[in-house]
């Protein structure tokens, strides 16, 4: 890739590059024009090359190839099958994540080096520098050298899984017909393809069947294996109960966790590559009657940065929200029980509101997912850096924004508090069935009723409910208890009901995807001054109706009355 500038080096690149491509009839002189205005446009920030792809004239591969052979040096379609773990060694870890090489081969006492910017003389002379021989250049694409070096990189603890079929057969894998106990012979087994690529299948079909959980479970003579996906268990396959060991083993040794230790717990993390996008997955063990039972939690981050829009708010919950979330200072809680997509809602919250002029703090326990621009901060219990004490320490960080995972004391509570009225913004999230309790949950860990009245901006409570298959979405004839049940919550009947008939598509549930069912308690004059006198929730509940308080069965069924959803879902979420 080339750029302009007042080095030697690079000084008459951008002709030469465009002239090359030109003369391959990659592109076209207008196309040349168009990609060194648009540079001058945006400031010189990214090389030619990189604005030949990002308009989308040539391809990373292209442009690549076409600079190796100005150059004179090789080509190289780069792959981890290629690159030896034992020779990338031989550079820093360091140097390499920060100029992208990747040393393939030692022969001969000569290192082959794949590098994306073949001309750069200096950094080759810094390669041969630090490993004390001569250094062979191969060009190759930075994507491609990146994805090798996610696979390679000594303790970076991250697995690239590509390769994997669909289809397969988990009668392939019952190669394994021994019971392994000696820890040698685990540790053999576990590195051995059937079981690698009975793991690899796993964690593939569960990131593309939108899984957020695998739970593997052994039994008496058997081993299951299910998924949770859109809140709901199902069982995937049944793989040979021999296998237990070897396929526990390799998912410890993923996860950097200790496989000799089978008696107490354990928890790890697995980075892994798929489809060119990273997925970390969470893994828990717990020793059982018949073997360790391995939950891995799937967190893939591109499911998390969901529009205020999408997540399910109806537009006059979304107005009356926003307007609370934007106020410059004061507590914004999220409330639910475990698996409600708080998280999903917090994370929401944070990616409206965060700028470049304000400075975003979390605490959480643990980090779930990775925010850009944002100071995230995870807790850690046996170290004694618990949430109050991260919060306390983050008040001297000159925080704007501050999000907390939770509020689980007093102490933590009434930091919060604190912090929201000397001029801070807290979002944060507590476990209460619905959003007026949450004031009551207040008051019973130990805050003053009108720390609480001052402090407070908003509450929303929610639930997730599955969505109706778009693919096999029918009219359907309610029950009378279905209707009557809907009835209640609006207030008037519904003329049309919808349901999903079952296809390959939502594996016959009827169900695919999730969306949120919301209540919103907005902090009135009058919510204030019942707050402030320590009312109960009743008084709560009615001053909130009074200023438009749709509670959380309502909002589900006006989505059932949207189509989106079914009267059985709603009643589900909403019971209690």
């Amino acid at each position: 890739m080339t750029q302009t500038g007042t080095n030697n080096t690079t000084a008459a690149k951008p002709k030469q590059l465009g002239g090359l491509l030109l003369a391959q009839g990659l592109i076209t002189e207008q196309q040349i024009e168009e990609a060194l205005t648009w540079q001058r446009e945006h400031g010189n920030t990214k090389l030619l090359g990189e604005v030949f792809i990002e308009l989308g004239y040539v391809t990373a591969d292209q442009v690549t190839e076409v600079l190796a052979e100005a150059y004179g040096v090789p080509y190289a379609k780069v792959t981890p099958k290629i690159a030896d773990p034992r020779i990338v060694e031989m550079l820093p870890r360091e140097f390499i994540e920060k100029h992208d090489v990747l040393p393939l081969f030692h022969v001969q006492g000569k290192l082959t080096v794949a590098l994306p910017e073949p001309s750069n003389v200096f950094l080759i002379e810094e390669i041969e520098r630090l490993v004390g021989c001569p250094v062979q250049i191969v060009a190759s694409t930075a994507a491609d050298i990146r994805a090798t070096l996610q696979n390679h990189l000594p303790s970076a603890n991250v697995f690239v899984i590509d390769e994997i079929v669909d289809d397969v057969n988990p009668d392939d894998f019952s190669v394994v017909e021994r019971q392994v106990t000696d820890l040698s012979d685990i540790e053999e087994v576990a590195g051995q393809s059937p079981v690698v690529k009975l793991v690899n299948h796993l964690i593939y079909s569960a990131v593309h069947e939108g899984a957020s959980d695998i739970h593997i479970e052994p039994d008496e003579g058997r081993l299951r294996v299910r998924y949770r996906v859109d809140g709901r268990m199902f069982e995937k396959m049944r793989p040979p109960a021999a296998m237990q060991a070897a396929i526990v083993s390799r998912i410890k040794i993923m996860a950097n966790c200790d496989i000799s230790e089978r008696r107490v717990p354990q928890d790890g993390g697995i980075h892994v590559m798929l489809d060119g996008r990273p997925i970390d997955l969470r893994v828990s063990t717990m020793p059982g009657k018949f073997g360790e039972k391995v939950v891995i939690r799937v967190i893939d981050n591109t499911n998390i940065c969901v529009s205020l829009e999408k997540i399910g708010f109806n537009p006059d919950m979304l107005v009356r929200f926003r307007e609370a979330l934007h106020q410059p200072h004061g507590i914004m809680l999220v409330t639910g029980p475990t698996g409600s997509g708080k998280s999903t809602t917090l994370y929401s919250m944070l990616s409206e509101i965060n700028d470049e002029d304000v400075n975003v703090c979390t605490v959480e326990d643990p980090v779930e997912y990775n925010l850009m621009g944002v100071n995230q901060f995870q807790v850690n219990e046996k170290a004694g850096f618990t949430f109050a004490g991260a919060l306390r320490a983050l008040l001297r960080q000159d925080p704007d924004i501050i999000m907390v995972g939770e509020i689980r004391d007093v102490e933590t509570a009434k930091i919060a508090t604190q912090a929201a009225l000397t001029g801070h913004q807290v979002l944060s999230t507590l476990h209460t069935n619905d959003a007026p309790s949450a004031v009551t949950r207040l008051i019973n860990i130990g805050v003053e009723p009108f720390l609480i009245a001052a402090s407070l901006r908003g509450i929303l409570a929610q639930r997730l409910v599955r969505k109706i298959c778009s693919h096999c979405k029918q009219e359907v004839e309610p029950t009378a208890l279905q209707r009557k049940a809907a009835a209640e919550a609006l207030g008037g009947d519904i003329d049309v009901f919808y349901a999903g008939a079952g296809c390959p598509k939502c594996r016959n549930t009827g169900y695919s995807g999730r969306l949120g069912v919301f209540e919103f308690l907005s902090m009135s004059d009058q919510v204030v001054g019942l707050v402030t006198e320590g009312a109960g929730l009743q008084k709560i509940r009615a001053a909130a109706a009074a200023d438009g308080f749709v509670h959380l069965r309502r909002d589900g069924m006006e989505k059932v009355q949207a189509g989106l959803t079914t009267v059985d879902e709603v009643l589900y979420a909403t019971a209690g």
